[in-house]
């Protein structure tokens, strides 16, 4: 459910290789790499034959440009090899009482996407003032197409919390549609990653959590999920080691 991320203004395509080496574990592959758009090619070659996708971020992350512009930006992304989609709400504009151009910036992605790769709106949840206006442009945001709800997109303060994802994920239940979830910007532990899917679990059901569903954008999460399974893996292997016991006497 890990979309391991680099979104750093150094970023390189020897940074992008590294982080796809790391996108395939000795306990499997993440769900996607999310990089710039400016290396997606390079990602897509480093992933070639491999189950994870590639993901890549429009109009981010400030959420200023056009709606022409984000339509340009997606199909060239598209064009290059991306699989999916972040596309950041023009918020600001949403905050200060706009509705129809920062949906239109939604529309224009989610045509230039068609049925060629997955759109996830960023709210940048962290910036609304209160929980109404949030709902609001969850709503609207699901109406304009979104296959998921994204929280954050890790450059500002606060970044993914359970308040902001509470709203998002009852939005989402009470559209009745099939949209996803991403928790996105400060998630480190396997703990706090914990606590996103439980809430996940109780307001969508149990079962709902799936890697066609639910996402977390990070990138030092995948260090500590590894770390957790390591001991259970451990154990394990040397149960599997271990010699059967004898049989009881009389068998």
């Amino acid at each position: 459910m890990l979309d391991l991320t680099s979104l750093n203004g150094d970023d390189t395509d020897r940074t992008v290789e590294a982080l796809c080496a790391r996108a395939l574990t000795p306990e499997g592959p993440v769900a996607a790499v999310c990089v710039w758009p400016r290396f997606v090619p390079t990602a897509r070659k480093a992933l070639a034959g491999t189950s994870v996708k590639i993901a890549t971020v429009v109009n981010f992350p400030t959420g200023e440009a056009d709606a022409a512009a984000v339509a340009a930006e997606t199909r060239r992304a598209i064009e290059d090899g991306a699989d999916e989609i972040d596309v950041v709400l023009p918020y600001r504009a949403f905050i200060d009482g706009a509705r129809t151009q920062p949906m239109n910036v939604v529309k224009a992605c989610r045509e230039a996407c068609a049925d060629r790769a997955l759109m996830k709106v960023i709210l940048e949840s962290g910036a609304f003032p209160d929980a109404e206006l949030l709902a609001w442009a969850s709503r609207d945001a699901i109406a304009a197409g979104a296959d998921f709800l994204k929280t954050s997109t890790g450059k500002t303060e606060p970044a993914a919390t359970l308040e902001a994802a509470a709203v998002m994920l009852d939005s989402i239940y009470e559209s009745g549609k099939p949209v996803g979830f991403k928790a996105s910007g400060g998630i480190r532990d396997a703990a706090g990653a914990g606590c996103f899917l439980a809430l996940a679990e109780h307001i969508l059901g149990d079962g709902w959590a799936t890697p066609e569903t639910f996402r977390f954008g990070a990138s030092s999460l995948l260090d500590a999920l590894l770390a957790e399974l390591a001991p259970q893996i451990g154990q394990d292997k040397a149960g599997q080691d271990a010699a059967p016991a004898p049989a009881p006497a009389g068998y």
